[in-house]
This record gives C-alpha cells, sequence and structure tokens, in this order.
C-alpha cells in the first residue's frame, strides 16, 4: 500500500469502529459505505481490509455475538466491496448511487434470511420468513439512509481531495516553471 492508501484505509478502519460505538440509529453507520469505497478505490488485495477491520475492533467494544449470524454481517460487507469492485468501471453518481441501493438491498437480504434461519425469533416456514423481513424494514430504511448518507460523504470528500490536490499541483508547477523562466530572463 502506498502511504496515502494507508492514511486513507487507517481513517476509514477508525471511522467506521468509532461510528458504530457512538449512539446512533440502528443499522445507520458508515461500514456499508466504506466496503463500497474500499471496493472502489482501493487495490483489490486490499479491498475487504477497511469494512472488516472496522467490523471486528468495534466487535471487540460491542460484544461478539452467534457465529451464525457474525458470518453473513461480514460477508455482507465482503460482497458490498464486490459491487465496489463492479461498478469502479463506470464511475459516475449514478452508477455509485445504484452500488449504495445494491449494498442495502444485499445486506438486508442476506442478513435478514440468516436471522430467520439461524434463530427461533421466526417459524421456519414462508410466513415466518416474510414476518422476519417485514419486521426488519425499519432497520433496513436506516440502512439504506445510512448507506446513501455516508456514501454521499466519502466519495464526495475523496473527490474534493483529489480535484484540490490536482488544482494545487498545477498550480505549484505553473509556479514552478514561472520562477525558471523569471530566472533565465538577461
Amino acid at each position: 500500500m502506498k502511504k496515502i492508501e494507508i492514511i486513507i484505509f487507517l481513517i476509514l478502519v477508525s471511522w467506521g469502529a468509532i461510528f458504530r460505538l457512538l449512539p446512533h440509529p440502528w443499522n445507520f453507520t458508515p461500514i456499508g459505505a466504506i466496503a463500497l469505497f474500499s471496493g472502489f478505490y482501493f487495490r483489490k488485495k486490499y479491498v475487504i481490509l477497511a469494512p472488516i477491520f472496522s467490523m471486528f475492533f468495534s466487535d471487540i467494544f460491542l460484544g461478539f455475538y452467534n457465529l451464525k449470524l457474525m458470518i453473513p454481517v461480514y460477508g455482507s460487507f465482503i460482497l458490498v466491496c464486490l459491487i465496489g469492485i463492479l461498478i469502479r468501471k463506470k464511475k459516475s453518481l449514478k452508477t455509485i448511487l445504484a452500488g449504495s441501493l445494491s449494498a442495502s438491498i444485499l445486506f438486508f437480504l442476506i442478513t435478514n434470511f440468516a436471522v430467520w434461519q439461524f434463530t427461533n425469533w421466526y417459524p421456519k416456514n414462508l410466513s415466518g420468513l416474510i414476518q422476519c423481513f417485514v419486521l426488519a424494514l425499519p432497520f433496513f430504511r436506516n440502512t439504506l439512509f445510512g448507506n446513501l448518507f455516508y456514501t454521499g460523504i466519502l466519495f464526495s470528500a475523496y473527490e474534493l481531495a483529489f480535484s484540490l490536490n490536482m488544482y494545487l499541483k498545477k498550480k505549484l508547477q505553473e509556479k514552478v516553471v514561472s520562477i525558471k523562466f523569471t530566472a533565465i530572463k538577461p
């Protein structure tokens, strides 16, 4: 990893873990956005690390839970990273919004299916599965709004910083060229 990638990685891991520890509406966290961002911007071998480390470090303080439920949660975020990889080829507001929406739906379907499958909270039939998904709709709303909100912040901040960096480099190069030409004049 390059130095700047390491800094961004550490910021993302810290940000994700801290925001999970702070009071917030259920499922309104930046983890989905971090996973999408990681898939979009990081090199493939580092893609899954930021969301997984954010989850793991915050789970140390929040408490680990049923492994049969943790695996689908963590796995959902790994799949969201893959969505980020898929949409990176067509970088646009539309694809990023679609990726964020897809991430929310994917997380909702996988994690709630796991809750239905691996807990005794719902009958193990179609009615129980439907009940599980219906009762989880408020969590889905929070996941969706959280993903859209934090994806907007992350991608916008990164693009703004990148554009500002490019602008400053260009201005600095112009200044250096100007200084060189001034120094050459008799």
